[in-house]
């Protein structure tokens, strides 16, 4: 992905209001989306959009690393973040320059082997100055969680993951690695995004959980777990039935909902995360896992579709698009969404929705509405500027207020 190494100005980024778009009565995605059939992270060679911490935290409360909610209730969010692999550098820079922010931070860079050893997602050529990077956010007293993922080559690797689990000497092998690596680190703990098993994997997959807790706590370590969003056990597909939210949810320090992708780059164009899904997602989990436990994913990003086929772009390449074609940017109230239609020189015709600091706004809203454990920012360094701007506890209770009651809207008219 590339880096953009210029700014828009707030000026330029003008919302157009337009009636409701018709989102039906439908909770659920189709079958391919977040809960579907193909992975949720879809993006070339795992161009994964790595969580980044939410500044939400008043100059009083930095030193926690928490946001406080406003009411005198007590109660307080964490803000979790994570770095890119292929970015680790400059990202980290961006989190020290607002490390009183930070509560931890999860670097996405490692996947498994065929022996249930973990191996570095990082270019060798990157491998000095990550270290270095990770070395000034331990100086700084930032907790380092790093991401493991099943992935091999650059692709989701089923085969691998589901043999190392069902096999009790590999499985614990496994398990030992993984504590190994946290000590030999110095991380405060493991981040597990394990996908595309079967229904059938369900026990399994509790079980390797439950285990690994166990071995990361006796080793003073955390563990937090990453699921696919859905509004209810079954979920959408075979995916979300081998994920058992509660048993996961009575295991792990952390389990941080996917809730993002309802439309995606070979879907129909559409809001990338609809607060009415978003809230049901979060009504499910509150269900079965302590709030305290939920770690809600607010995604940054968005997709450029012509016709069935879109391209990820940045809320700077969407208003970048609005400026280059003068195709203004419209707000969905129903949705909670921007989103733009232009046609490129080429005479084929595009629609665009992606996330701005309204959008993420209104998520972060239902997030505190909730009384969760925290919430995480999908796709480092790319994030809408004006979200900093908006990070208040005045905007955010607002949001909150509009998300519990309708109509819901939290962007300017």
């Amino acid at each position: 992905m590339t880096a953009h190494e210029s700014r828009l100005d707030d000026g330029g980024s003008h919302l157009h209001m337009v009636p409701d778009a018709d989102l039906d009565d439908e909770l659920e995605p189709d079958v391919s989306s977040t809960g579907g059939a193909t992975p949720r992270r879809r993006w070339p060679r795992l161009l994964i959009a790595l969580v980044v911490v939410l500044g939400l935290l008043t100059a009083g409360a930095a030193a926690t690393h928490r946001w406080p909610f406003a009411g005198g209730r007590g109660d307080s969010m964490l803000m979790i973040g994570a770095l890119p692999y292929w970015n680790i550098g400059a990202d980290s820079a961006k989190i020290l320059a607002s490390k009183g922010d930070f509560a931890e931070v999860t670097p996405w860079m490692y996947g498994i082997d065929q022996s249930g050893g973990t191996v570095s997602l990082l270019p060798p050529s990157n491998a000095a100055r990550t270290e270095e990077s990770l070395n000034e956010l331990r100086q700084a007293g930032i907790k380092l969680v790093p991401t493991i993922s099943n992935t091999q080559n650059g692709a989701w690797d089923y085969p691998t993951i589901i043999a190392i689990l069902r096999d009790p000497a590999l499985r614990a092998q496994h398990i030992a690695n993984i504590v190994k690596l946290t000590k030999q680190n110095n991380y405060a703990g493991i981040d597990i995004d394990y996908e595309n098993f079967q229904a059938q994997d369900r026990a399994v997959f509790t079980a390797f959980v439950s285990e690994l807790a166990n071995a990361l706590h006796r080793a003073g370590k955390t563990l937090s777990v990453d699921v696919f969003a859905k509004s209810s056990d079954r979920g959408y597909d075979q995916r979300n039935q081998a994920q058992d939210y509660r048993a996961i949810g009575q295991a792990a320090d952390a389990v941080r909902l996917m809730a993002y992708d309802w439309h995606w780059n070979s879907s129909e164009p559409g809001p990338i995360a609809p607060i009415k899904w978003v809230r049901s997602v979060l009504d499910y989990a509150l269900t079965q896992i302590p709030p305290h436990k939920i770690i809600l994913g607010v995604p940054a990003y968005g997709y450029d579709w012509v016709g069935k086929k879109g391209r990820l772009v940045s809320w700077l390449q969407a208003y970048g698009l609005e400026q280059k074609y003068g195709a203004p940017v419209h707000w969905d109230a129903t949705s909670q969404s921007p989103w733009l239609t232009y046609r490129s020189s080429d005479g084929q015709q595009h629609v665009v929705w992606f996330e701005n600091s309204y959008s993420m706004l209104a998520k972060l809203g239902v997030a505190h509405g909730a009384h969760i454990g925290g919430a995480y920012l999908w796709l480092a360094g790319d994030e809408d500027d004006l979200l900093w701007k908006r990070l208040d506890p005045t905007d955010i209770d607002r949001a909150a207020r509009s998300m519990n009651s309708g109509p819901q809207d939290v962007a300017p008219s």
